[in-house]
């Protein structure tokens, strides 16, 4: 009888697995690893409202660092080159530029490398049914949204590697948004050097990427705070912002900016616009006489930009920071 309770033991093992891969939790561990480390070459469709952009991308973990080939298959021709830490970009129609990031492999290649963990208390996790996308089973997997101040999303992920080849943002009456989907993909470890170069000709700009690591202290809002702001958005990161202040808030997957600076020689409109999931929402406020500008973007729903541009509160003119003032 010992050989009928081994094989009652693999076959436990083998539900308990299955029972496993059926929770939406296990397959978001899998994501963030997948993103990095997984080797592959395709095609992928970005689309916000009625943009839509096509990318060929090569991407391979070798060496101990991340390698990407980005070639824009759309307008006029352009590439990004990573290689670790340093990005190479070459517009040839356009010369010179400010690199500030390099462009991920799908639009949610920055939040899913970070624990995902804590977004459990902001969105609910489902796992749906199985798929197929460019030829690849899939998982499906569900976010969604505990409250209307945030957009949901839904993620198809390759079943053998966990890599992210589809996905949508999700209004509250589930309209989609913003989508992401590769229209061809081969996973594969056989990726020569040679598709890691440079290809194109034209004015090539170099820059080193910061490594990622948390912050040693919270960005701070100095002369203006917010009296408002959705529940699990906690202060992340300080963009640059000319000669005011910025302030990135993150609930661990959705994230949006407050701009606080002056208004400049040409008034911009106020209110709201959105493309895609992005939300821009501009307030005009008059403090001491000056006109200053506050502005929210970000993946969130316009009722929600609108209520945190005005909780934005101005008690100090210290709020903008003056040209050529460390302050």
């Amino acid at each position: 009888m010992r050989w009928l309770s081994v094989v009652l033991l693999l076959q436990l093992s083998g539900w308990v697995g299955a029972a496993e891969q059926d929770s939406a939790e296990y397959w978001l561990k899998r994501l963030g690893p997948a993103i990095n480390m997984t080797s592959y070459r395709g095609v992928f469709v970005y689309a916000r409202g009625d943009q839509v952009s096509t990318m060929q991308v090569a991407h391979r973990y070798h060496n101990g660092q991340v390698e990407e080939r980005l070639v824009q298959q759309d307008g006029k021709n352009g590439e990004i080159v990573r290689r670790g830490m340093r990005v190479y970009c070459v517009l040839p129609d356009h010369g010179r530029i400010q690199l500030d990031q390099v462009i991920p492999s799908g639009p949610f290649a920055e939040a899913f490398t970070h624990q995902l963990i804590p977004i459990s208390r902001w969105y609910v996790p489902e796992k749906l049914n199985d798929d197929r996308i460019a030829g690849y089973p899939v998982a499906v997997v569900a976010l969604n949204a505990r409250d209307k101040h945030r957009y949901s999303y839904r993620l198809w992920l390759e079943k053998e590697t966990g890599l992210l080849v589809k996905s949508h943002v999700r209004s509250s009456n589930d309209e989609v948004l913003e989508r992401f989907q590769f229209t061809s993909l081969e996973i594969t470890d056989s990726l020569p050097d040679h598709e890691f170069e440079v290809q194109s000709h034209g004015t090539e700009v170099e820059r080193k990427l910061a490594p990622q690591t948390l912050a040693m202290t919270t960005p701070r809002m100095d002369g203006w705070r917010l009296t408002w702001r959705p529940d699990g958005f906690v202060p992340a990161a300080a963009p640059r912002a000319g000669n005011g202040q910025a302030i990135a808030f993150s609930d661990g997957l959705a994230a949006f900016s407050v701009f606080v600076e002056p208004e400049g020689q040409v008034s911009m409109p106020t209110g709201a616009s959105r493309i895609g999931a992005t939300t821009a929402y501009m307030r005009r406020v008059d403090v001491r006489g000056r006109d200053l500008l506050v502005t929210v973007v970000g993946e969130i729903p316009p009722a929600t930009a609108m209520r945190v541009a005005e909780a934005v509160d101005i008690d100090d003119a210290l709020a903008i920071r003056e040209p050529g003032s460390d302050h």
